[in-house]
């Protein structure tokens, strides 16, 4: 296993057995000497022999209104995140990332003089399973900020200011594995974006995301990857698993596959495993895709496979979010043209590099992962799951009668963007 060297970095460990107390402190906005505290100026570049440092691109200059990016060489676990966020010197406004574009603070402002200190928890995974054996990604997502052995944060908005941080491995709040495909994962390439990655943003610092979905990805191919076992290495009791498949798993066709068939038996195998550790399955039938038949009305893309979902949560006594009905609903409220808001709906040279139209129905921008990420808390709180006693004062329920609100909701894309289609669905 990696060892993780980190130079003149604040760094306190006591070990009782296997359990570790690991912190970390920065200082962004001052040279002061402070004991546990390591000042960082823009020379502090992220390398290997350091393990920390600003990151992927150029430091902030204390002058432009860049985003940037800061890295931590962690061992895996979940992380409580401190910010403080503002400045002496003048007016800000941050919204902060992680990882593979994971939303957690939203368009925050800070007066002159205002500093404002935020928590959140953030899982960090590598690919590492056990001694020689490893979660078999695909060669794309080797770039994935998701994977590596860093935990990297993005610090964007109109005027991002960061004065301080604070990271601390923490092992006593509730942690949500969210297994799924394109319309879940974590995307990395603008305008794309799923609700897995801005469900994290309505949640408090007592409670864990943690993204395990994959683009492509069927319930039994998820499997296959070690991708579900990777996630039964951080799983512990009270912890919960939500499963959203479906919309690749429909494609396959052959002997013994099927809705009833080797999805069912796929899907029992995640059910199993995740009681046998004492941890909540909760099934999640896959998001419509936007089709509408000539009444306005949408159409059912995906066979049976929800109807099976429903099937499995009753006879497994397994809790279900019905988000095919929830986002069916949503679209319909939006209506036919209303709707494309919601997807990756672009003319073409909308972004560098885009030469065609983008007409994906199927895949959500930041706005309608956004609303999305809301359909699934509804469904929470249908089902009465414990986790909604988790979100932020600041949450709303959003109603789908009124969805046209994206003058409210303001996303900077992300530094390094590519124009590219997910792989599947």
């Amino acid at each position: 296993m990696k060892k993780y060297y980190i130079v003149a970095l604040a760094l306190a460990i006591s070990a009782m057995g296997k359990a570790q107390q690991i912190s970390y402190s920065f200082r962004f906005d001052s040279n002061k000497k402070s004991e546990g505290v390591v000042n960082i100026t823009p020379q502090n570049i992220f390398s290997e022999a350091a393990g920390y440092g600003y990151d992927l691109q150029a430091a902030p200059d204390g002058k432009s209104n860049h985003p940037f990016y800061f890295s931590v060489n962690v061992p895996d676990g979940n992380y409580k995140v401190t910010v403080t966020l503002g400045s002496k010197k003048k007016a800000g406004e941050t919204t902060v990332r992680g990882e593979s574009r994971r939303l957690f603070i939203e368009n925050l402002p800070t007066k002159k003089g205002e500093l404002v200190e935020c928590s959140f928890v953030i899982n960090k995974r590598n690919t590492l399973i056990a001694e020689g054996e490893y979660v078999k990604i695909k060669p794309r997502e080797k770039k994935k900020l998701n994977w590596d052995d860093k935990l990297t944060l993005e610090f964007n908005g109109d005027t991002p200011l960061l004065s301080a941080l604070h990271i601390e491995k923490i092992e006593n709040v509730p942690t949500v594995f969210l297994c799924g495909n394109s319309t879940v994962v974590d995307q990395d390439n603008e305008p794309w974006a799923s609700w897995g990655q801005m469900i994290p943003r309505f949640f408090n610092d007592q409670v864990c995301i943690a993204n395990y979905a994959e683009s492509g990805e069927s319930a039994n191919t998820f499997i296959a990857a070690g991708r579900l076992k990777k996630a039964l290495t951080q799983m512990k009791a009270g912890d919960y698993l939500f499963m959203e498949f479906g919309h690749n798993d429909q494609k396959q066709k052959g002997p013994g596959k099927g809705a009833y068939y080797s999805f069912m038996t796929s899907l029992k195998i995640f059910v199993d495993e995740v009681r046998a550790r004492g941890a909540y399955p909760v099934l999640v039938t896959p998001t419509q895709r936007r089709s509408f038949n000539a009444e306005g009305k949408i159409v059912d893309t995906h066979e049976n496979y929800p109807e099976a979902m429903k099937w499995l949560a009753h006879k497994e006594n397994v809790p279900l979010i019905d988000l095919n009905s929830i986002t069916r609903t949503l679209y319909e409220a939006m209506g036919v043209e209303n709707s494309k808001k919601a997807f990756v709906h672009y003319p073409a040279n909308t972004f560098p590099g885009q030469t065609k139209a983008l007409e994906d129905n199927t895949h959500f921008n930041p706005y309608g992962a956004y609303q999305v990420a809301k359909c699934v808390i509804e469904g929470m709180k249908s089902i009465q799951l414990d986790l909604t006693k988790y979100l932020k004062s600041d949450y709303h329920t959003f109603d789908p009668a009124h969805p046209d609100n994206r003058a409210s909701f303001r996303w900077k894309p992300s530094p390094f963007t590519e124009i590219e289609k997910p792989d599947g669905n």
